[in-house]
């Protein structure tokens, strides 16, 4: 399923508002695949961009940290809405936890991805495969991944993809030759976080989370 970014900005405020008041809610994690678009955080550094008049797709600020990346079909994004008051309030953790979420899933398919000391992400060797970017409100967690599936990468070209001067994007089937569908990932992502989620609380939670 393709959907447009702003219904799930929308999507994600009002779930985010809802477990603000509600702490019984559920943690939820939403995924999808964009329409194609550029997005950029909240930085007075636009440098990322290589100025906006070249860009083949419409850009969008967003509320999350970090620099400009691409989205679009072939890409599973997903969208974590974590309280981490339920996780000792360690937003450094949960990225470690979304970095391993998504190594785990790539080793499923035979793909060594790791992390790079400082450069929030996962990586295969030295080429870029998903790139993380949250936003937090009152400590429930907004936005999150991007993991490249499939198809076109050349949009990335226009950017500085995430501010990494010289990086090269790859993606799942870049790498291994091999065809993939975004929803065979997702339910594999869907599967694995279940079973992760524990990993990162520090409290217990009687139903682990929604999909």
């Amino acid at each position: 399923m393709i959907l447009r970014l702003m219904c799930v900005g929308s999507a994600q405020e009002e779930i985010v508002a809802k477990k603000r008041n509600e702490r019984v809610l559920k943690d939820e994690l939403l995924l999808l695949e964009h329409e194609p678009v550029y997005t950029i955080g909240r930085t007075p550094d636009q440098t990322s961009l290589l100025g906006s008049a070249h860009l083949p797709y419409p850009l969008f600020p967003i509320n999350r940290g970090g620099q400009a990346t691409y989205h679009g079909p072939g890409q599973l994004i997903g969208y974590p809405i974590i309280d981490l008051r339920r996780c000792g309030h360690d937003l450094h953790r949960y990225l470690r936890w979304l970095e391993q979420l998504l190594i785990e899933t790539l080793a499923e398919y035979e793909i060594a991805a790791i992390r790079r000391e400082s450069l929030t992400g996962v990586w295969v060797s030295d080429r870029k495969i998903a790139s993380i970017g949250v936003g937090v409100r009152h400590w429930i967690t907004m936005h999150g991944f991007a993991l490249n599936v499939c198809g076109d990468l050349s949009p990335f070209n226009h950017i500085v993809p995430c501010g990494i001067n010289d990086v090269t994007m790859t993606s799942m089937e870049k790498e291994t030759g091999v065809r993939f569908f975004v929803g065979e990932i997702a339910a594999s992502v869907e599967k694995l976080a279940l079973n992760r989620i524990g990993d990162l609380r520090t409290s217990a939670e009687p139903e682990p989370i929604s999909i």
